[in-house]
């Protein structure tokens, strides 16, 4: 983080938003899979923060992208990617407790299906569309400023007494 006190000195928002995913059966899953999908989604997210947190101005925002998936009915497909956003919504809410004392929120926000570079090629297909549009309350598929809105508002002010939370964002794909 020397190269970061090079440039600021200080951080009003950090939001954790980097991830990957996967979409394969438990069985099909080495692992070398695993421990990646774990070192990026749960591992560099804890990591970041507890680096950063002397760099967080108090009233600060810490705000980590889950997904609809770590709550949502059994997919066992996507069960490693699911695990690894269940674990990000449990450092949000017991870092919730360290920070806040501080008045710094944090917060999860779970996306539900959005159209993102990493879904394309499912919600390309006839069927992949109809499933995603199905399932929301909505009737449609997420777009990123969905997503971009709710994680805009937990950085403003006008959040500041909301924190330890799971933020459904998923267009209603849980109800």
């Amino acid at each position: 983080m020397g190269g970061f006190d090079r440039h600021a000195d200080g951080l009003d928002i950090l939001v954790n938003n980097a991830a990957i995913g996967n979409s394969r059966p438990i069985e099909e899953i080495d692992e070398e899979e695993h421990d990646r999908l774990f070192a990026v989604n749960v591992k560099a997210p804890f990591f970041l923060v507890k680096h950063g947190m002397t760099r967080l101005r108090d009233d600060g925002r810490v705000i980590n992208i889950s997904s609809g998936l770590a709550r949502t009915a059994a997919m066992p497909h996507n069960m490693a990617y699911a695990m690894t956003k269940a674990a990000l919504d449990v450092f949000s809410r017991d870092l919730s407790k360290v920070l806040g004392p501080r008045g710094i929120t944090v917060n999860s926000v779970a996306p539900g299906l959005t159209t993102t570079d990493n879904t394309a090629a499912f919600l390309s297909t006839e069927a992949g569309r109809a499933m995603a549009e199905g399932i929301s309350a909505l009737g449609r598929v997420g777009a990123v400023d969905d997503i971009a809105d709710v994680v805009a508002f937990l950085a403003s002010d006008e959040s500041r007494w909301v924190t330890g939370s799971w933020v459904d964002a998923t267009g209603g794909s849980l109800t």
